[in-house]
């Protein structure tokens, strides 16, 4: 019985920690998300074309090289918003925001 429960215990614990690791990669990968989307709207504010904001945004990258595909596909989505609209909001943190609620 005394084996049983040990093994229930030690079970327990790699479930947990494999949970714990689940949740600080979606964390790193909002983290990242946010990051993107905040550099993609700076150079829309910054009045970088919408065909050279993918490479402009990769020069300054500060997110892990596994997130750079993400670019290419957010650029077209942050540029269809309005420029005023991206002054009065923090884009990055809504996008991370919303990325950990799901």
């Amino acid at each position: 019985m005394l084996r049983a429960v040990i093994a229930a215990v030690a079970l327990t614990g790699a479930v947990g920690s494999a949970a714990d690791a689940q949740v600080a990669n979606k964390k790193e990968f909002c983290r990242a998300q946010g990051q993107i989307v905040g550099a993609i709207a700076q150079a829309k504010l910054d009045r970088v074309p919408e065909r050279r904001a993918g490479a402009h945004v990769l020069e300054s990258a500060t997110w892990p090289d596994k997130y750079n595909p993400a670019v290419a596909i957010y650029v077209g989505e942050v540029y269809k918003l309005k420029r005023r609209d991206l002054k009065s909001v923090d884009l990055a943190a809504q996008w991370e925001e919303a990325c950990l609620a799901n």
